[in-house]
């Protein structure tokens, strides 16, 4: 929906949005989002699932289980539609984050010495793990491969190890970060939480550089 509207949020602290013309989507998940045409691709103000929408005589009532409200006042409406977009795919990676999975998971001795493939994209209940490894001692660790690695890797393959070590047949598993860039924050980030971070060479996982024969 497209429409001049005033929003006011009222849960753990207070925030209104003074009255503009805005974009207001609620998704098939429940999560209801109020964007600007400026502001990078942030909304305003957004209430994630689960949550209960219903229509009040000046607009919308938005409520969490938590109690938390989003208070959104239709003064006018430009545009209203609704579209089914159907299932999604999920994202496809970049040729070369994907060439990067291919060649480390032919090549994970690269990652320790003894260390030996299990699965490539293991699957977990929110997504798979590029890579499952075992290390030289056999204790199975989960490697996700970024071409840049920023703090949201980080964060996924946090995610991904909450979920991993509630399983007692993998137990404890231990997290390797890898990708050809790391961001400074992402480094700081993943070694406070205990997760080990890998440059990746592409030119020399591809077999094109020989690091043998460099002077430095």
């Amino acid at each position: 929906m497209i429409a001049r509207c005033s929003v006011n949020y009222v849960g753990r602290l207070t925030a209104h949005l003074a009255e503009a013309t805005r974009l207001l989507l609620v998704k098939a998940d429940g999560s209801v989002l109020v964007h600007s045409d400026g502001g990078s691709y942030k909304p305003l103000n957004w209430m994630s699932p689960p949550c209960t929408l219903s229509e009040t005589d000046t607009g919308w009532l938005v409520m969490n289980k938590a109690g938390e409200q989003l208070q959104i006042t239709l003064h006018e409406v430009f545009h209203d539609s609704s579209h089914d977009l159907g299932v999604d795919p999920g994202l496809v990676k970049d040729g070369v984050e994907a060439h990067l999975q291919v060649l480390l998971a032919e090549q994970a001795e690269v990652l320790g010495a003894g260390w030996r493939l299990i699965r490539r994209e293991y699957p977990t209940s929110i997504g798979p793990v590029d890579l499952l490894c075992r290390d030289a001692d056999g204790a199975a660790v989960a490697v996700e491969i970024k071409r840049r690695g920023d703090i949201d890797g980080v964060e996924q393959l946090t995610r991904y190890l909450d979920l991993m070590n509630r399983d007692p047949l993998l137990a404890p598993v231990t997290g390797v970060f890898a990708a050809q860039e790391i961001k400074p924050q992402a480094r700081t980030l993943a070694e406070d939480r205990g997760i080990r971070c890998v440059v990746l060479d592409y030119a020399a996982l591809r077999g094109v550089d020989d690091v043998d024969s460099r002077l430095f």
